[in-house]
């Protein structure tokens, strides 16, 4: 299985570069991680709703140019579906069983991700109603698919 995450912004924080190494070299069991840092673009204080709508479109371009037509795309979206840890990790399996060997996680920058990329998406995935920054969130996506693989292989992980 090929998993990438496509992610707006890069990591700056030395404890989340950590955490993002520590899990990638745990999930090298079990699939082959991608992960392709985007450039965010600047968005201005006090920026209109059009300027807004203009710096989302720009970041999805620069997401779909990374997306391959066969990949089966995960968008994270805070109006996507709530899912557990289980259901997560049936997700990962059914997809592999039916012959999707690339999954495409997509988290975007703070504005959120651009209408084409949502439409490009095969699922909307939401962790919370809540907003994370996107940082702290690639760790926190990392962390469920590590657990998911867990799950997949009947292996202990905690609850």
């Amino acid at each position: 299985m090929n998993i990438s995450l496509v992610t707006v912004g890069k990591l700056k924080e030395k404890y989340l570069k950590s955490a993002v190494e520590e899990y990638a070299k745990r999930l090298s069991r079990y699939c082959r991680l991608d992960i392709i840092e985007l450039q965010d673009e600047k968005t201005p204080d006090n920026a209109s709703e059009k300027e807004e709508i203009i710096i989302k479109e720009k970041e999805g371009e620069a997401i779909l140019k990374h997306i391959k037509e066969n990949s089966y795309v995960m968008a994270m979206a805070i109006d996507g579906k709530n899912i557990t840890s289980v259901e997560f990790a049936d997700m990962i399996n059914d997809l592999g069983v039916k012959g999707n060997s690339n999954i495409v996680f997509v988290i975007g920058g703070s504005l959120g991700l651009s209408d084409k990329v949502l439409k490009r998406a095969d699922y909307k995935l939401s962790f919370s109603k809540m907003t994370f920054p996107h940082q702290l969130f690639r760790v926190m996506l990392l962390e469920q698919i590590y657990r998911g693989y867990r799950i997949i292989n009947g292996e202990p992980y905690h609850k």
